[in-house]
This record gives structure tokens, C-alpha cells and sequence, in this order.
């Protein structure tokens, strides 16, 4: 397993492992304790049944850049699976809340992947998400729709407000 994990797991840099690493520090800062579902149609389900989506980006990428990455979050939306009735017609959101995790170092000497300083999150409701009508949102958009960027230690106050002010029904998330 050691050599499988330096083979295909070792730099936390690379994207995909990086969305992982966000996952991980989301589920962990609201006390989630179930694994992560590979094809759920929502990153982390809260104790209270929050369904919070996970979308994370960096400035600084695994490979050499001229400049750093602007910030843009895809994704929103994203069909759902039912082992009877396979996958759903259309892509919808399909989560309560959405955190945006943005890696913040803007230079490869400072990039410290494991460092929770250099983590932002910005929080939004579903409701906010939808009324902007895109599949895509950058990050000048999260500034209008959110409270602005929060730390790893404010990021579970974040998501408890957004989620009780999103209405009734926010976290009436259905059980894995």
C-alpha cells in the first residue's frame, strides 16, 4: 500500500488529491464521520444531514506557470445515480451548501499544501448558486454571494449559518 500511495498519491499538489485534501478538512471541521462516496451526488453529508458539495482550486498548480492560476470553481452541477433508474435526465445542484476551498499561496516556494493558513472557504447556500444560473463561478462571483473567505477554525460556523439561513428543508439530506 506504501508503494501504491508514493506511486500514485504522494504530491497533495496534483488536483485531484487536492479536492480530496478539501473534502477531508470540510468533513472534518463539521464532525462528519462517514467515508467519502465516490459517486455520491454530494462531497460530505453533516451530522444534522447537510449536504455540502466541495469545489477546491489553487493559484499555484503541480507544474511550472508563468503567473498564478485564476480562481474558477466547475462543476455545480452533476447528473445523480440511482442503481434503478440510472442516471438522472438533466444535471441539477445537489447539495445544500457549497464550500469553495481555495489554496492561497501564490508562489511554488511558499506552497505548503498541508499548511491550514493557506486555506480560504467561502460558503454558499445552493438557493444563491442556482439564481446566478451558471455551471461555473469565479471567484469575484463567491465575493457577492457569500459572507467573503473564511479560515479552517470559523469554516463550521460558516457552513451551520449558511445552511439555517437557507430555509426550511436545507438540511433535510437524505441518509447514505
Amino acid at each position: 500500500m506504501l508503494d501504491f500511495w508514493r506511486f500514485a498519491m504522494s504530491d497533495l499538489r496534483m488536483n485531484n488529491l487536492r479536492g480530496y485534501l478539501a473534502e477531508f478538512l470540510v468533513a472534518k471541521a463539521i464532525g462528519a464521520t462517514g467515508p467519502r462516496v465516490e459517486w455520491d451526488a454530494y462531497d460530505v453529508l453533516s451530522p444534522d444531514g447537510t449536504r455540502i458539495e466541495v469545489k477546491s482550486s489553487a493559484y499555484m498548480q503541480v507544474w511550472d506557470q508563468r503567473r498564478p492560476s485564476a480562481i474558477r470553481f466547475t462543476g455545480l452541477t452533476g447528473r445523480t445515480w440511482d442503481p434503478r433508474n440510472g442516471e438522472s435526465p438533466e444535471a441539477t445542484f445537489n447539495a445544500d451548501v457549497y464550500v469553495f476551498a481555495v489554496q492561497t499561496a501564490k508562489s511554488h516556494v511558499e506552497y505548503d499544501v498541508l499548511d491550514i493558513d493557506q486555506w480560504a472557504f467561502y460558503v454558499a447556500p445552493r438557493t444563491a448558486l442556482e439564481a446566478l444560473g451558471y455551471k461555473s463561478v469565479s471567484l469575484n462571483a463567491l465575493e457577492r454571494i457569500t459572507d467573503g473567505p473564511t479560515g479552517y477554525a470559523g469554516l463550521a460556523a460558516a457552513i451551520r449559518k449558511v445552511s439555517e439561513d437557507s430555509g426550511p428543508g436545507a438540511a433535510a439530506g437524505d441518509a447514505r
